[in-house]
This record gives structure tokens, sequence and C-alpha cells, in this order.
């Protein structure tokens, strides 16, 4: 009886310690950069230039952004010409060194045999961009 009263005041100090020292850490004042994965699977306009700007702002902190284009999301080639906000976003993360992968079989379902703005890949380029990318976001 008498050890048990011991270790249950010794094993909550322990955790009250734990919780302390984790929470009592300074946050750190320079962060890490990461790489971040992100497939697009819609035409929606607004959907499409948000994903575009978080890669942009990605970018801008260091972190190293990959882009898939699936299904509907192969239409960014359209909304490029069509929507002056979209290809000002979209010129800026090409600009910048980044490459938009886009799904050749989707592609050729939509008659686009030349993509301008993406690169046809498979669904192993896709695979690999989820493998590698420590973040994996889909719009």
């Amino acid at each position: 009886m008498k050890k048990t009263n011991l270790v249950l005041p010794i094993l909550l100090g322990l955790i009250a310690i734990t919780i302390l020292t984790q929470s009592g850490k300074p946050a750190s004042t320079t962060s890490k950069s990461t790489s971040i994965g992100i497939v697009i699977y819609s035409n929606d306009v607004e959907t499409v230039w948000n994903a575009l700007r978080f890669a942009n702002y990605s970018k801008k902190q260091g972190d190293t952004v990959s882009f898939f284009l699936l299904g509907k999301g192969v239409e960014l080639e359209n909304l490029v010409k069509s929507d002056k906000n979209i290809k000002e976003q979209t010129d800026s993360f090409l600009d910048t060194g980044g490459t938009i992968l886009g799904c050749g079989t989707c592609l050729k379902s939509r008659n686009n045999n030349e993509p301008q703005v993406c690169k046809f890949s498979s669904l192993k380029d896709l695979y690999e961009i989820v493998r590698k990318n420590k973040i994996v976001m889909t719009f």
C-alpha cells in the first residue's frame, strides 16, 4: 500500500515536468524549409487561384513546391488564357523555377497534346510527388 502511495506522486511529478518542459520551450525564430506537393483537381477559378497563391507564398518562405494537375486540373491551360490573375500567379510560379506536371491521360482526353503551362506526366510522377514531399495538399 505504501509503495502505491509513493509511485503515484512520482509519476504525476514526471508528467508535470515533461509538460512544463515541452510547453516552456521558446518558439524557434528561424523556420526550416519544407517540401510541399500540391495536386490540383479542380478547374474552379477561385480554387486554382488560391492554390497558386499558396504555392508562391510557400516558395517565398523558402519551401520547395511541386505541382501536379489531375482531372479537371489540367484545364489550367485554358484558365491561364482567360483569367489575368491566374496567369499572373502561374507565371510567377514558373518564373521562380517551379515546374507544373500534368496528367498525360487527362490532357489527351481533352485533346491537349501540346500543353504550354505544364509538362506531360504520368501517375508515376504523381506517386513521386506524394512520396517525396512532407506535405501534400489537394485543391
